[in-house]
């Protein structure tokens, strides 16, 4: 039956289903063979859905969109820009650093490489920067959104893993920063050996207007992470609350939104966050028939059986997660094989945190892996190439993000050690 879902599976995602329809379906399909009362499905659904926290998702999707409609994310990398942009390769460097800011409030990849791509590619190509390489760049850089915290990735683990969702937020700031820098060096690098220009070096009164005119901005993940760090907000209260910031600095201090725009707005926040608690419900379908069927009791006892060292078993999970992440969406193969593997890890002495880590970059990877990695998809759109194209650009960045990757698994102290702070 196990055999017959999965086939079932395959085929309707090669015929172009969308991934949680294909799931369900293939899941009730095998359920009903079985027997299975039907009307515990929609009770499993419901109940999976009714979870405070996964309210944090629609919160920092809205906030990100906001931000790049209504100015703010401009103004950052405007200011960004006379910082750091007389540097070697000096506007890649401001990409990257500006996709990190991003990230820090949106919680999204697609958000964030659409929110900086729509601005930087064009300025990049501009200024003589190679459009591959640009697009490669920005493909790669907006992984960093589902890493740095806020992300939504991390929220799904810490409510299927019931793993606490602040300490989880905290396990992804130093690897976070550590993947910003090596994408820095990286850009820099190239840059020099690509003989990309610097810009003219911006005067200090322009650094000051610039930093004072993105401070309203920048406040963002100070107010968002501030909130959950020190407790007066849960992370689904700072996401509303990071939301009606950018709202308010968008129309009343940068004025660069109108009430016309927030109907388009809310559009776009109802659809990514449809298509993520689509995603969840189906993958709880499919969790029903795991947890019937015994599949995560079979799968740990056959892995203690086989696999008794945890390195064998970490290299082995790394590998599963980047082959499904060519062909599933990063929040469906979280809750497809969490389950499975929580047992696995606890029975090996993993620590749950560094594991939600660790799951997180090869879910980053699966953003910039073909045929359906979303951030490709983003990019392609901006810059109207083709997605052959874009992934030729981004090549060189999957590499480097597996050795980031390697890091990140030998050195569990660089998700941890910020967590002993959290409470």
């Amino acid at each position: 039956m196990t055999l017959l879902l999965f086939g079932l599976f395959a085929v309707l995602l090669l015929l172009r289903v969308p991934i949680f329809v294909s799931l369900a379906l293939s899941t009730i399909f095998v359920l009903w063979q079985q027997g299975f009362t039907m009307y515990t499905i929609p009770q499993r659904i419901f109940a999976a859905l009714d979870a405070t926290t996964l309210m944090a998702i629609p919160g920092f999707v809205f906030a990100g969109i906001i931000m790049a409609r209504g100015g703010i994310s401009k103004y950052l990398i405007e200011c960004l820009r006379s910082w750091v942009g007389h540097l070697p390769g000096g506007l890649s460097v401001v990409t990257i650093l500006a996709c990190m800011l991003f990230a820090a409030i949106s919680g999204s990849s697609p958000a964030t490489a659409a929110a900086i791509g729509s601005i930087m590619i064009p300025g990049m190509v501009n200024a003589g920067y190679d459009k591959k390489y640009a697009m490669g760049l920005v493909a790669a850089s907006g992984t960093l959104g589902i890493l740095i915290p806020p992300s939504i990735p991390l929220i799904i683990y810490g409510t299927v893993a019931e793993e606490s969702i602040g300490k989880l937020f905290m396990a992804g700031v130093l690897p976070g920063i550590f993947l910003g820098v090596v994408l820095v060096a990286s850009a820099i690098i190239v840059a020099r050996r690509r003989g990309y220009g610097r810009m003219e070096k911006a005067s200090w009164n322009e650094r000051i207007a610039a930093s004072i005119k993105a401070i309203w901005g920048a406040l963002l993940p100070v107010i968002i992470l501030g909130s959950i760090y020190t407790g007066v907000a849960t992370p689904t209260e700072a996401s509303v609350v990071s939301a009606l910031y950018a709202l308010i600095i968008s129309l009343f201090v940068y004025r660069e939104m109108k009430w016309a725009d927030f109907r388009q707005i809310v559009k776009e926040t109802v659809n990514t966050s449809a298509m993520i608690f689509f995603i969840i419900a189906a993958a709880m379908v499919f969790a029903l028939y795991l947890t019937n069927a015994q599949v995560p009791q079979h799968v740990a006892e056959w892995i203690s059986q086989s696999v008794s060292n945890k390195w064998v078993f970490l290299i082995a999970a790394n590998i599963l997660f980047f082959i499904l992440g060519t062909f599933l969406e990063s929040v469906a193969i979280i809750l497809i094989t969490l389950p499975i593997f929580l047992p696995i890890i606890k029975q090996m002495g993993i620590d749950p945190i560094h594991f939600a880590v660790i799951m997180t970059v090869n879910m980053e990877l699966a953003m910039i892996t073909p045929p359906v990695g979303l951030n490709l998809f983003v990019v392609s759109g901006i810059a109207k190439e083709k997605l052959e194209t874009v992934v030729r650009g981004v090549a060189p960045f999957i590499a480097m993000m597996v050795l980031v990757l390697a890091v990140i698994v030998v050195w569990p102290d660089l998700s941890l050690y910020l967590t002993q702070f959290v409470k």
